[in-house]
């Protein structure tokens, strides 16, 4: 028996019954809505600093950002493409049927992101790519049924 699952003799206090006749906690039912929110926020907020404090400074050729690139040789058209694959990224985040793709390839372009800091940089800034690889391993493996559907969506189109 799930966690959310009680038997039908429990009491109708801490319950509420559903129309497939399952009795389901009220608790447990708040406790996932809230879950749910959560991780949506999280992804708003991720996204927002993907596209305004990361990809940002890189399309508008920021100082701060034209430096770095020279410095590790890349130049302006690789901070014009991390930029664009940022923005890409933080927009699918908020795509429902995108939202675990743009997790798990914003994962991939943070380490590679960990690879030059510790490479270039002399690990400067190398704690910074580790730390949003977690919310992002979070929202790729929450929202992995958007998967199945995405997969389905293209093999039907092709």
């Amino acid at each position: 028996m799930s966690e959310t699952a009680l038997p039908a003799t429990a009491t109708a206090t801490a319950t509420a019954s559903v129309p497939s006749g399952t009795v389901v906690a009220e608790s447990a039912t708040a406790r996932g809505r809230r879950a749910r929110i959560a991780l949506r926020t999280l992804q708003v907020v991720l996204a927002l600093f993907y596209a305004v404090a990361s990809a940002l400074p890189k399309l508008i050729a920021h100082p701060s950002a034209s430096e770095g690139f020279a410095e590790m040789g890349w130049g302006d058209a690789g901070m014009y493409t991390i930029g664009v694959l940022e923005l890409a990224g933080a927009v699918a985040l908020l795509i429902p049927l995108l939202q675990s793709v743009s997790a798990m390839a914003l994962s991939a372009l943070m380490v590679g992101a960990f690879v030059v800091q510790v490479s270039v940089f002399d690990g400067e800034n190398a704690a910074t790519p580790l730390i949003l690889i977690v919310p992002l391993a979070l929202i790729a493996w929450a929202r992995r049924d958007q998967n199945a559907r995405l997969v389905g969506l293209v093999r039907r189109r092709a």
